[in-house]
């Protein structure tokens, strides 16, 4: 008699390493969607950083986003919001201090892998004290919202954090 097919145990051998492989596999693909979904943070404080730049060595005051040419939509996944309060009136560089303001501001809208949801990333523009860097300098933080893990934000967003100078 010719034997033709797969054994029950070939089977079930089968079914355990496919197992295991998804087990391993989904939470790492989860991961990486969250991610994807936040490095757009990134990006997006990196353009006002080099808008916000441009601007003030062009005028020696500080620009809200429509004087700087800035123009971020709130997105599936944050809401932008210009922070500074010199939309009214012009902030010279020299009146900012070496506290700072705040200038821009990404809150999310949905939680990201163990980053909470309404957890915010935070710019504060602020008078430069070294020459190199030019006439401001900025400050990142990161906020995780009302509870979470305090690295879980900032571990999805790692270039955010470079911005600092």
């Amino acid at each position: 008699m010719k034997k033709q097919g797969f054994t029950l145990i070939e089977l079930m051998v089968v079914i355990v390493i496919m197992g295991i492989l998804a087990a391993v596999a989904v939470p790492k693909l989860f991961g990486m969607i969250a991610k994807s979904k936040a490095s757009e943070i990134g990006t997006a404080a990196g353009s006002y950083v080099k808008l916000q730049d441009a601007y003030v060595a062009e005028s020696g005051a500080m620009g809200d986003w429509s004087k700087i040419g800035y123009d971020m939509k709130d997105g599936d996944t944050f809401d932008y919001d210009d922070k500074g309060t010199y939309s009214a009136n012009t902030v010279l560089v020299e009146s900012l201090g070496t506290t700072g303001q705040m200038g821009w501001q990404a809150k999310s809208k949905v939680k990201l892998n163990d980053c909470p949801n309404a957890s915010t990333w935070d710019i504060t523009v602020k008078q430069a004290t070294n020459s190199a860097q030019g006439m401001v300098s900025y400050t990142t933080g990161v906020s995780n919202g009302p509870t979470g893990n305090t690295n879980a934000c900032k571990d999805l967003t790692p270039s955010f954090s470079k911005l600092d100078s």
